[in-house]
């Protein structure tokens, strides 16, 4: 058998004809082709997306013209104050729920040329409204709502209170009965609405919510206010909110750092401060040393209540007073603020002056203020006093 050598020139004769890179050309071709397909559906599903959300803009936009959907139908109550620009009013309009686009309700009103022909007022209406009815309101049924001024004392409760001096009865008005008295609003319409406001600012977050008669008592600035005499429930809310806002305004950050600084809460401050503004009347010089009076007894041994005669006729405006603010039977400071101090009361509670050792005081008929350190050296002026025909006593329960 004659041996063959293998000869290597003849190893791919069997593939002739098979071209290598003609295949990876295809390979190249097959892969561009998918990855084009795949460029064009994302395109096309981005194109969707797009169309999607401007349709569904487009629908939200004309439901809000027409003034359909989304859980209208309420009737509201806004105010707009003199001289809101569109912009406040669209705004306002969102807040109640009237509009969920105010940009567009503001581009309505300046291609329709009613940008200055709005009129401020309390409006009442539903909020099915349409951006033409709401127009044709704000332009037509501006300044229905008469506005009174209302002047709330410094001093001054949620209830009337009564206190006996000198063998008189003294009823001091609330600011129930000053708010009814100027058609603002009824007593039953402003109880309910203290109910009705959150308690989720910084300040409210303060107040003593289930111990104190009235969460909010002491937390409504005292001022002379511009209010509308529409005799209603939002016309209460709109007034404990603009009395919120007034003592949110008067209540500076340093003053909470100086309270902390204190040991205090801002309730408790405000509380001080009521005591200090009833027992100081209107005179405010006076008050820095009352506070001082005050702040000696609790922090004082020798002293285990306070004995503030206003604490107890407070008590006495409601029904089924329990005692918890009487300040001759309670420890320490009552739960809560007695009136709406002022803002002299506010700064005396938090700025004390220094009466190191004093822990009584006394005021003549002239309004005059008598501090002393002894019992004994208060009764030897209210002796004097007497004589003169110059004392004043506040008889309570």
């Amino acid at each position: 058998m004659q041996n063959k050598k293998f000869d290597t020139r003849d190893d791919f004769v069997i593939g002739k004809g098979f071209n290598v890179q003609e295949t990876k050309v295809k390979t190249r071709k097959k892969r561009a082709n998918v990855s084009a397909i795949v460029k064009i559906a994302i395109w096309l599903l981005c194109l969707l997306i797009v169309s999607i959300g401007i349709a569904s803009v487009c629908i939200f936009a004309v439901t809000d013209f027409l003034g359909i959907g989304f859980g209208r139908g309420e009737v509201v109550q806004m105010d707009i104050p003199m001289g809101s620009s569109t912009t406040t009013i669209a705004d306002e309009l969102e807040e109640v729920g009237a509009v969920k686009m105010p940009i567009l309700f503001k581009l309505y009103s300046r291609l329709k040329g009613y940008d200055s022909q709005y009129k401020y007022g309390l409006y009442t209406f539903n909020t099915e409204a349409g951006y033409s009815e709401i127009a044709n309101m704000l332009i037509y049924d501006g300044a229905k709502a008469e506005s009174v001024k209302v002047v709330i004392p410094e001093g001054t409760g949620i209830n009337d209170y009564t206190k006996n001096v000198n063998g008189e009865d003294v009823v001091v008005k609330g600011i129930t009965t000053i708010l009814e008295e100027a058609g603002v609003c009824s007593r039953e319409d402003f109880i309910y609405a203290l109910g009705e406001i959150e308690f989720d600012t910084k300040l409210l977050e303060n107040c003593n919510v289930g111990k104190t008669y009235y969460s909010l008592e002491g937390y409504l600035f005292p001022d002379t206010y511009e209010f509308y005499a529409y005799d209603s429930k939002e016309c209460a809310k709109m007034v404990i909110e603009k009395m919120i806002a007034q003592t949110e305004n008067k209540i500076t950050n340093d003053m909470y750092k100086r309270a902390e600084e204190m040991g205090y809460s801002m309730n408790e401050i405000l509380t001080m401060a009521s005591i200090i503004q009833m027992e100081s009347g209107q005179n405010n010089e006076e008050m820095a040393n009352v506070a001082a009076i005050f702040y000696n007894r609790l922090n004082s041994d020798s002293f285990a209540t306070l004995g503030s005669s206003p604490t107890c006729y407070y008590g006495d405006s409601f029904k089924k007073d329990d005692g918890r603010y009487n300040t001759y039977n309670v420890n320490g400071l009552p739960p809560g603020p007695l009136c709406s101090p002022g803002i002299d009361a506010i700064k005396a509670a938090l700025y004390p002056a220094e009466k190191d050792g004093y822990f009584y005081f006394v005021t003549d008929s002239k309004g005059n203020f008598y501090y002393h350190k002894t019992m004994a050296e208060q009764d030897a002026t209210i002796a004097k006093l007497q004589q003169g025909g110059n004392w004043i006593y506040e008889y309570f329960d």
